[in-house]
């Protein structure tokens, strides 16, 4: 089955970083032709994102934006409009069934998704046929990860233990803002919620309410990475992807880190456990966390 995925996104990050501006110009141009996602991965962040983005991106009737994981349209990039971010993605007329290939399904990942207030409604209004993909995991491992990345990326200059105790002052009213105002963005809100972007219950909860639960399709991070290929053969499916031997699963963009110390995972895990239970009434399954 001939592949989808245009040359440009098989290029090394360096070189797809310095073409950026010229595809970005050329899809400003051509928008009108370009095409609009089918599904979007949407988070949870730090809980295999990139590493399910890369492995769909290897199907050879799946293919994502040019030169780019995500937009961040529905989040930080909103203002810019619906023709902007159709200019990212590929051109409509190589998509089309052909030579034995099905119709390439277009797609995206950005974690922010699933945490910004407004995106849901967003998907919602812009995307009304686009399905859902949620990766959970062990919200203490996600906590820990987190403050390891936006260490690494600049974001963040405390240690653990003091960003988990300034959180709520740094999120405090900045979801209110976002709402009041959508243009408004938080640094803190996208960067500094360890806690809050673990409460994986109320975000779902959200998300099911804009776009409706037959859209979302959910998956435990125990079981797509530690569980043999099921899952991720339940999100071709779920896609409506052919099944295919060449879309194997990775393991991208992980950091090392420091052992979380047992005072601090005992506290997180006490901290989650009403929305870890919530979220298994919601589920209808328990969380491989919570087993």
């Amino acid at each position: 089955m001939p592949r989808a995925t245009s040359p440009l996104n098989r290029l090394a990050v360096p070189a797809r970083r310095a073409l950026l501006p010229l595809a970005d110009g050329l899809g400003g141009l051509t928008s009108s032709a370009r095409a609009l996602p089918d599904f979007l991965i949407c988070g949870a962040q730090r809980s295999g994102t990139t590493s399910l983005f890369k492995a769909l991106s290897q199907h050879p009737a799946a293919t994502g934006p040019v030169l780019r994981k995500g937009v961040h349209y529905f989040d930080t990039g909103y203002q810019h409009g619906l023709t902007w971010y159709r200019s990212h993605f590929p051109l409509r007329a190589t998509l089309r069934a052909r030579w034995g290939r099905p119709r390439v399904r277009v797609f995206e990942s950005s974690p922010y998704y699933l945490f910004h207030p407004l995106a849901a409604e967003r998907i919602a209004r812009e995307l009304p046929q686009a399905r859902i993909v949620v990766i959970l995991r062990d919200p203490v491992e996600r906590a820990y990860s987190a403050h390891a990345h936006e260490t690494a990326r600049g974001f963040e200059t405390e240690p653990f233990g003091r960003a988990l105790d300034l959180e709520d002052k740094r999120l405090s009213g900045t979801e209110e803002r976002l709402v009041a105002d959508p243009a408004h963005h938080s640094h803190s809100h996208q960067h500094h919620g360890y806690v809050a972007r673990g409460r994986y219950v109320d975000q779902l909860v959200r998300m099911e309410r804009a776009v409706g639960r037959e859209r979302m399709h959910v998956v435990d991070y125990a079981d797509l990475f530690g569980g043999g290929p099921a899952a991720l053969e339940g999100i071709m499916r779920f896609l409506d992807l052919p099944l295919d031997p060449r879309t194997t699963l990775g393991r991208h963009n992980a950091r090392k880190r420091s052992v979380l110390p047992e005072s601090l995972r005992a506290e997180l895990t006490s901290r989650f456990a009403d929305s870890d239970a919530r979220l298994a009434a919601w589920w209808g399954r328990t969380p491989s966390w919570c087993r």
